[in-house]
């Protein structure tokens, strides 16, 4: 085990790559339930979806540790499984084997993408100033996932700001019996939450017992303080132990029912009607080119914020990137294993699966090597039997684990020069557009675009890489076409 993670060479042991491990499973472990809730809305068999989602997870993050060697989880994404469902079938009509077909078709391209250098060319494109800026926006964004995980915010909005219910244009008068989606524009107003629910009291709670641990420096801090929290839930009834039960008959049914979304993709429903109308044909690369501009930026995004900072991927690393050919480096690896892992989620019936940004957790935790990847693989198989034990920890538990490493990521921001307005802007807006759009794309398209208007206004054009520009143009493409269907 040693020889083959080099543990020693990159600064950890086997104890600790086990207690990150479970870091990063813990806090996004929410996500085989909250993917089948999402998808299952397009008619795709929940019990089947739970189970793409786990296997998904599993055989991405196996591969992410085996092949590339680092400490990075991958999962159906969360927004990509709501563009999936809310878009793409809800909005622009598809069927959701039509949007699986799709789906696999953007993990072809990314592969493609990745095995032609196009991937790391844009890595290198990249600004130092840019990438400092992504590193602490995803610290910002983590940190604000845990706040809204911990049910401290709420929002509120009147009538005359909501756009749409249930993927629908909102109607004063209509009556609506089943609301599963609200959609409101800027009007909404954030605020803090009255601090009585026991949930919320527990996120608090947990919180304060993990700050201490990371100041008092105990090794483990987070997996202990997400570990007691948990157990502190139980007497405050946020934990309840007899949903922890386990049924070999839903494992069956679950297995009877992934045979509907298995190979889904590929069938007359799938692939066989996906370009039976011509007129369709562009809205489809469209929103190809959609789902494979998300899943790419997402994934360089967390690799630049999380990689550079904890040294995972170290500057030897980073000039192997520029310099090796096939697949020598590190970070080269770890985009191949990401490229692979949309396909294979999509064969077995789910949505884009991406490269997490709470594998910054594990990270955090201290872990450094394939080996954590590979706990974290090995517990999200486990709860093919053990889903209800790994449903007990509460969000409560999670939530203080997220809020923490996102302070911990902040610190890439010192590395900006705030001072020099040209270099201020592109990171502010990188940055913030991150967290408050909810999505690590968004951010990059932001920092891109207005690092590309600065050097115009300067008269620096040869300063911008061409690939920056090209970047920058097809992320305006994406948001006009977006705006137009």
């Amino acid at each position: 085990m040693e020889r083959f993670f080099k543990l020693k060479e990159n600064g950890t042991k086997v104890s600790t790559e086990i207690m990150a491990g479970f870091t990063t499973f813990f806090t996004m472990v929410y996500i085989i339930f909250v993917n089948p809730n999402i998808l299952s809305k397009t008619g795709m068999p929940w019990n089947a979806v739970f189970l793409a989602t786990i296997i998904s997870a599993a055989v991405g993050t196996l591969v992410m540790g085996l092949f590339a060697n680092v400490p990075y989880a991958q999962a159906p994404g969360m927004g990509l499984n709501a563009f999936f469902t809310f878009t793409v079938c809800f909005g622009l009509g598809f069927t959701w084997q039509q949007a699986l077909a799709m789906v696999f078709i953007c993990g072809i391209v990314n592969i493609i993408i990745t095995v032609t250098k196009i991937r790391k060319s844009i890595i290198k494109a990249i600004p130092e100033s840019i990438q400092n800026a992504i590193g602490g926006g995803i610290g910002i964004f983590i940190a604000y996932i845990g706040v809204k995980n911990a049910n401290l915010l709420q929002f509120t909005s009147d009538n005359t700001n909501l756009v749409s219910i249930n993927g629908q244009p909102f109607a004063a008068d209509g009556s609506y019996s089943n609301i599963f989606s609200a959609i409101t524009n800027g009007g909404i107003v954030p605020a803090l939450v009255d601090i009585n629910t026991m949930g919320v009291i527990l996120a608090v709670i947990g919180l304060v017992i993990t700050v201490v641990l990371l100041v008092l420096k105990v090794n483990g801090a987070i997996l202990i303080g997400i570990l007691a929290t948990t157990i502190i839930g139980i007497p405050m009834g946020v934990v309840d132990l007899s949903t922890a039960t386990i049924s070999f008959d839903n494992i069956g049914a679950s297995f009877a029912d992934l045979g509907t979304t298995f190979g889904a993709a590929f069938g007359a429903d799938g692939f066989g009607s996906l370009f039976a109308d011509p007129a369709k044909i562009p809205l489809v690369l469209t929103t190809i080119f959609a789902f494979s501009l998300s899943d790419t930026f997402d994934t360089i995004g967390t690799f630049i914020g999380t990689g550079r900072r904890s040294g995972i991927f170290s500057e030897d690393d980073l000039k192997a990137l520029e310099t090796s050919t096939g697949f020598k480096s590190k970070m080269d690896k770890a985009l191949f294993a990401d490229s692979i892992a949309t396909s294979v989620g999509a064969i077995f019936g789910t949505s884009n699966t991406t490269t997490y940004v709470e594998s910054a957790a594990g990270i955090g935790a201290g872990g450094r090597t394939g080996l954590t990847s590979v706990v974290t693989a090995v517990l999200f198989l486990l709860c093919i039997l053990l889903a209800p034990i790994a449903g007990l920890v509460p969000a409560a538990a999670t939530a203080p684990a997220l809020i923490v490493v996102g302070i911990m990521m902040m610190s890439a921001f010192k590395n900006i020069k705030w001072d020099d307005f040209d270099e201020a802007v592109p990171a502010f807006f990188a940055a913030v557009f991150m967290a408050l759009c909810y999505n690590i794309s968004y951010g990059i398209a932001a920092g891109f675009i207005f690092y590309c208007i600065v050097k115009l206004c300067k008269g620096k054009i040869k300063e911008v890489h061409p690939i920056l520009w090209v970047s920058a143009l097809l992320f305006i493409i994406n948001f006009v076409v977006s705006a137009l269907t």
